[in-house]
């Protein structure tokens, strides 16, 4: 009972037989082969336009290669002071782009504003020779707190960028866990919401090792062909990507799998929250639950082989000790209600004591 991440589980059987079925005969390399060559018009139907699209192996690579091909070594990419680029991509950002700056924004339960966005440009130095040069905006849907950015929000954001002629990237590691979550088309939350490129995970959510960078902006792709040569990520039997993705997609497996993880964190949001001394740190809104605990249900939880992150705490839970759990599209109600009767369990080991006044101590 692994709730780490949603990258500890298995392949989803739609893709597994994806990738047994390309193992059959030979291909053309190098994304020259039929499974390959079909994703365009795959993601072009998908997203309601004409896209570019480019499988690579990670998420890191999707990034740090997307914001390289918008921004120059002088730019500066605005993103959320918990983003994934900027605290848990090992400098790849900036090392792709050739030397570009991440300038950090804080913002309430993982997310950006555009009015933060706005203030922070009108210093920027635009024009300004001695200061690196606004490039890029980037943001993370679903957010590194498991929240969700809505059409309006992600909108607003985009008016932003645009007056100040920045591109805007999403890191959409967790998409299909957002696009669940908010009941709108991929279209709708991406380009018609004025995204310029997006990070296309699967990993997460069923995929052995597959992503996408889609361009909506053919022009903006131009050159990120030699870029993901150089970075290692043109794989040479990448009918194994390409069929991941493929699959992926295709009969709404993604949004299936993602409905799947959204319901399943629900129910044990919900009967955690029933627990003495358990605070919640941000909304659940798509598979991912931050919250803190008392020490004995953690303590209780962990000797009985459940699995999950002890997290970092920050001004929305500065009181207690806060964990993650993650659930995913194979996570069993069974599952769910293993821990959750766990906790209950252990939570009686953990009554607060009272002083001789009656208040908890």
């Amino acid at each position: 009972m692994n709730f780490c991440s949603d990258n500890v589980t298995a392949m989803s059987p739609e893709v597994l037989a994806a990738v047994v079925a390309a193992n059959a005969g030979s291909a053309m390399p190098y994304g020259n082969d039929a499974i390959s060559q079909g994703l365009t018009a795959q993601f072009s139907e998908l997203f309601e336009r004409d896209v570019v699209v480019f499988p690579v192996a990670t998420g890191s690579a999707a990034n740090a290669l997307a914001l390289a091909a918008l921004t120059p070594p002088y730019g500066a990419i605005y993103c959320h002071a918990e983003a994934h680029i900027h605290v848990d991509e090992c400098g790849a950002p900036e090392f792709y782009t050739g030397g570009a700056k991440l300038a950090t924004l804080p913002g309430k339960h993982g997310k950006l504003t555009a009015a933060d966005l706005a203030i922070a440009l009108q210093s920027s130095g635009a024009g300004v020779v001695h200061h690196v040069q606004p490039a890029a905006v980037s943001i993370t849907q679903a957010t590194e707190a498991g929240t969700v950015y809505t059409m309006g929000e992600v909108g607003a954001i985009a008016q932003v960028a645009q007056e100040h002629h920045l591109a805007l990237h999403m890191d959409g590691a967790r998409f299909a866990n957002a696009i669940v979550s908010l009941g709108c088309s991929p279209a709708d939350i991406t380009w018609r919401a004025g995204v310029d490129v997006l990070s296309f995970g699967a990993t997460k959510n069923g995929a052995m090792a597959a992503e996408a960078v889609v361009f909506f902006n053919p022009d903006q792709a131009q050159g990120f062909d030699f870029r993901r040569k150089r970075s290692g990520h043109l794989f040479s039997k990448m009918r194994f990507l390409s069929a991941q993705l493929s699959a992926y997609i295709t009969h709404d497996s993604w949004l299936h799998n993602a409905a799947h993880a959204n319901q399943m964190a629900k129910q044990l949001a919900t009967g955690l929250a029933a627990i003495p001394g358990v605070k919640f740190c941000h909304p659940v809104q798509a598979n991912e639950l931050f919250l803190t605990m008392p020490k004995a249900i953690i303590d209780g939880l962990t000797q009985e082989g459940f699995q999950f992150y002890q997290w970092p705490g920050d001004e929305t839970c500065s009181a207690g000790i806060m964990v993650r759990l993650v659930t995913a599209f194979n996570t069993s109600p069974q599952d769910i209600a293993h821990v959750i009767s766990a906790a209950h369990r252990y939570a009686t080991l953990a009554a607060p004591e009272a002083d001789s006044a009656g208040v908890a101590i």
